[in-house]
């Protein structure tokens, strides 16, 4: 009988060994929206053990062009249980567990606790701040990514010396700064998802070399990459 994993298992870079440890792995999503769904359905295929996925949100039409995870006659219910049944509809070996709230600082060291990695798929500075200070007092990796229109990045934080400060150390200003993510188009948060979800599978089974205080950046109009030493 043919595995599910067959194809990645060929892999030498996963392999048995690294199957093992994605099927053990705990990986917290925070953000179900653009960036989350991507992440959210490449590491539940891939077959990592125990996803949560944390949303205080409810599935809107305007949002469908770009979050894949949701279907028009889910609108209006809570994104985190739609994406739970999405996820065990395709991989039911897996653990998913719903977190319908939103990301505090009196609520993040308890969600984060229970899980290996943190995916930071937010669309808002604060809780992404709230997000990297929690992780770096854990000594968590956070994956982040951020989406504006065409342009995306991903990094590694808050497991060498880089945190989410690196990026933006004045807070004040930063938070006064307009709403990121507003215009885009759905393929830039599949791109930046995806490589989010590839920065977590190298860093559950060890492989290649991760983005750890480095930033990738892409943009789409003209293709051009970079990545950046922070």
């Amino acid at each position: 009988m043919e595995n599910r994993y067959d194809r990645q298992l060929m892999l030498p870079e996963i392999g048995k060994e690294g199957q093992r440890k994605l099927s053990e792995a705990k990986v917290l999503i925070v953000g179900a929206g653009g960036l989350g769904s991507p992440v959210a359905t490449y590491l539940a295929g891939a077959g990592v053990g125990r996803i949560g996925i944390v949303d205080d949100d409810l599935v809107s039409i305007t949002n469908l062009q770009r979050q894949i995870l949701y279907s028009e006659a889910q609108e209006g219910s809570p994104k985190v249980e739609c994406a739970r049944h999405r996820l065990l509809g395709l991989n039911s070996s897996i653990r998913v567990d719903a977190h319908n709230l939103r990301v505090s600082a009196e609520n993040v060291d308890g969600l984060i606790a229970d899980y290996d990695i943190v995916v930071d798929a937010t669309d808002n500075f604060s809780t992404r701040y709230v997000l990297s200070d929690a992780c770096a007092a854990a000594r968590k990796p956070l994956v982040h990514g951020a989406i504006n229109a065409l342009d995306g990045c991903v990094s590694v934080l808050c497991v060498g010396h880089a945190t989410y400060r690196t990026l933006y150390p004045d807070q004040e200003q930063t938070l006064s700064m307009p709403h990121p993510g507003r215009a885009v188009v759905g393929v830039t948060p599949a791109v930046v998802g995806s490589v989010q979800a590839s920065q977590v599978l190298q860093l559950i089974c060890g492989y290649g070399k991760p983005l750890i205080d480095r930033l990738w950046t892409v943009n789409l109009r003209n293709m051009q990459t970079y990545i950046i030493e922070l």
